[in-house]
């Protein structure tokens, strides 16, 4: 099967969860927005009538006669079939809880530049964007931090993965949450990482494994800027 990979072309957003995923797996996918006329094929895609299960926003992903929206969803369809969560049910639903929680952590780092609305720019809320990053660094970031790190110690089966004794696509997208906030707040992430000495173990060793170094360095995958989820304002990095 081929997939479709339906979002914004340029920038990573949340549709990097899902490109990791199918580059891990090697699985044939193309990614729609980054052809010709792909972003106005996503929109019509969205808009058309006769669709039962309309996604509300990108990303979603074409799968045979499927269609199916928001990340983690998308990811414990792909980890079911690409063998990137557990076989059993109880591991399938923990992996998809600890991509719920990287959801949550996702949202706020988005709403440290954009506290109001995301529909003004920063620059029209750039005082309460200080406000929400200060709180966000000093306290939330290292709530969700310290929550991983005690999740990967905690692991019957050791430190090196989320879930188990093996790669879920959980631990492909902790690499690209840290990435993110690596990028958007350098200071504070270089300070708190020698307490989440696990967690930085972890996205080294995700960032090494063969797909996912050649799909790193290559064209296909798109860097941080400030039109995405994680923005580099140095400002908000304290």
């Amino acid at each position: 099967m081929r997939y479709e990979l339906y979002y914004w072309s340029g920038i990573p957003g949340r549709g990097e969860f899902v490109r990791l995923a199918l580059e891990e797996a090697a699985a044939d996918y193309v990614d729609v927005a980054r052809k010709k006329g792909g972003e106005d094929r996503m929109l019509a895609l969205m808009e058309r009538k006769g669709i039962v299960w309309p996604p509300f926003a990108p990303p979603f992903l074409k799968a045979g006669r499927l269609l199916i929206g928001q990340t983690a969803n998308i990811l414990l369809f792909l980890g079911e079939r690409h063998a990137l969560a557990p076989k059993r049910e109880p591991g399938r639903l923990w992996t998809h809880q600890l991509q719920l929680t990287l959801a949550d952590l996702v949202v706020e780092a988005h709403d440290t530049h954009h506290p109001i609305a995301s529909s003004r720019y920063y620059e029209d809320q750039r005082r309460e964007a200080r406000q929400r990053a200060g709180d966000f660094v000093a306290h939330r970031l290292p709530k969700f931090l310290g929550y991983f790190e005690r999740v990967l110690v905690g692991n019957p089966e050791g430190p090196k993965h989320l879930v188990g004794g093996r790669l879920t696509y959980a631990d492909l997208s902790l690499f690209q949450v840290v990435a993110g906030l690596q990028y958007a707040f350098p200071k504070a992430m270089k300070r708190l990482a020698r307490r989440h000495g696990h967690v930085i173990a972890l996205c080294a060793r995700v960032a090494a494994r063969k797909r996912i170094a050649s799909y790193l360095a290559s064209d296909r995958r798109l860097a941080f800027n400030e039109q995405g989820i994680f923005r580099h304002y140095p400002e908000l990095d304290r």
